[in-house]
């Protein structure tokens, strides 16, 4: 059944309403979006000072981090303890003679997926971390297995700002 030459201009002017307001709607979301990213980066930068200090941490993941370690404060009386709620932490794998650790799939998702941004800008950026990453290919590593030993790192690096931050924000609050 073909279209009439009426009913296909009914159809195209019905398409480029709806474009148009999709169009508008996409407009008014990302705009909306800017101002909370704006205000995040506001509260971050007063919440938790030191951690947007290191390397590649943004306020999305210094953010995230900050609630993962602010949720569980009782349990925080070590990095690995940090390590454990991020997901982290190393569990054993081994069979036989071979020692090796497997990926922690527990934990908060939302902090493990930070961990892994500032993994990969770091792995991409950090003259520091590629060394690491050549370093550990060099003894016959996978990808996987070195951004979960270099996620592990970074968590060991980022316990203390995030202690002092938190310290800091319960005497504000």
């Amino acid at each position: 059944m073909a279209l009439t030459c009426d009913a296909a201009s009914v159809a195209l002017v019905s398409l480029q309403i709806a474009l148009r307001l999709l169009a508008r709607r996409w407009t008014a979301l990302n705009e909306e979006l800017r101002e909370l990213d704006v205000q995040l980066a506001r509260l971050t930068k007063k919440a938790a000072p030191r951690l947007l200090e290191r390397f590649g941490v943004g306020p999305q993941t210094a953010a995230t981090l900050l609630v993962a370690a602010g949720d569980n404060p009782t349990r925080l009386h070590s990095e690995a303890a940090l390590a454990a709620i991020c997901g982290t932490s190393p569990l054993q794998a081994s069979s036989g003679k071979t020692q090796r650790h497997r990926l922690n799939r527990g934990g908060n998702r939302q902090a493990n997926n930070a961990l892994w941004t500032i993994a990969m800008v770091r792995m991409r950026s950090d003259a520091r971390t590629r060394q690491y990453v050549e370093g550990r290919t060099g003894e016959g590593l996978s990808k996987k297995e070195i951004r979960r030993c270099s996620k592990r790192y970074i968590v060991r690096e980022l316990y203390p700002p995030i202690l002092a931050d938190l310290k800091d924000a319960a005497f504000i609050a």
